[in-house]
């Protein structure tokens, strides 16, 4: 199983909470085969917050630009919100899309 580094945006990026009501009812799985790595940020550099094991689904709470990053879903700069200052990066990400599923983070 691979491991990958994903990246979690600033804590004080969050979608409005008329948005969450409605985004967090849907969860994404991750990529089979691969546990991810939650990050502070939207890039490698951040820390490791947790890793989240493969097979897992995540809910997107809002999605936001950060590092470019390449993986089973192609190359994206997208980062998904799961929690409060807890980021995955996309491209680890089955939604269906190569664009935004979900509001941008504010």
């Amino acid at each position: 199983m691979a491991t990958e580094d994903i990246e979690i945006t600033g804590a004080g990026e969050t979608a409005d909470a008329e948005a969450l009501t409605t985004e967090t009812a849907r969860t994404y799985p991750l990529a089979p085969g691969y546990s991810v790595n939650v990050r502070s940020g939207p890039g490698t550099h951040y820390s490791i917050v947790r890793t989240l094991p493969a097979g897992s689904s995540i809910p997107i709470r809002c999605q936001c630009p950060g590092e470019t990053v390449t993986g089973p879903y192609g190359t994206s700069k997208i980062w998904d919100n799961i929690a409060n200052a807890q980021f995955v990066a996309d491209a680890y990400v089955k939604t269906g899309s190569d664009g935004y599923v979900a509001p941008r983070c504010s």
